[in-house]
């Protein structure tokens, strides 16, 4: 028989797949029990409702993300560095919660004015502060264009990185670092060649020619 704490994390694990499929209105503690083997009433033995569950679950998948956030921040880093090191950071978080992340997506808008949610507002400020201070050092730093909308750039930064959450899956293809990687390659510099860069891509896929035969 498994440990009471491990069972209760597969519960969890169960009840957020759930919830991100499903969405939270939708799903029943009986759907709950189903996808967990169990008979409804055998679920509150761990859990006093559905609620609970879903309190845990984004509570902890926030606890998680701000402990690598907040790594990150007091590390002293140039702010490219902290930019790059808070993807990875993200994508780390979506291959550990990447339920957790989907609900927070769908769900948290109308959860914060829930006086249990409360924190999830806090939540958002802390993030939006976190970034947006990132993004203003790096602009006076020279580290980042200053002809950007902080703000927006802020805004397109955070979607991009968080709506991976819709598609990733864990084991795939790519690690989360490889995801990262590639992500802040396109973000920082860009997907378009620059005119040098086009020149010498063009001559390594140019066909060869041969030289005739003597």
């Amino acid at each position: 028989m498994r440990p009471a704490p491990e069972r209760r994390r597969e519960l969890l694990d169960t009840a957020a797949e759930v919830f991100a499929a499903q969405g939270y209105d939708a799903t029943t503690v009986r759907r709950i029990a189903d996808a967990a083997g169990l008979l409804a009433g055998s679920l509150y033995y761990h859990f006093d409702s559905k609620e609970s569950m879903l309190d845990e679950i984004l509570s902890g998948f926030l606890d998680d993300l701000w402990t690598r956030y907040d790594r990150v921040l007091a590390a002293g880093l140039r702010p490219r560095e902290t930019l790059e090191a808070l993807v990875t950071a993200s994508f780390r978080e979506i291959d550990r919660h990447r339920a957790a992340v989907a609900i927070y997506q769908k769900e948290s808008g109308r959860l914060r004015d829930q006086p249990r949610f409360g924190y999830l507002a806090d939540a958002q400020r802390r993030f939006e502060h976190a970034w947006l201070r990132t993004l203003e050092s790096g602009v006076a730093a020279g580290d980042f264009r200053t002809d950007l909308d902080v703000r927006l750039t802020y805004r397109f930064v955070r979607d991009t990185v968080w709506v991976a959450a819709s598609w990733y899956r864990p084991g795939g293809r790519h690690s989360p670092e490889e995801i990262a990687r590639q992500y802040l390659s396109m973000v920082l510099e860009g997907i378009a060649l620059r005119n040098g860069q086009r020149a010498r891509a063009h001559q390594a896929h140019a066909p060869r020619t041969h030289e005739p035969y003597e």
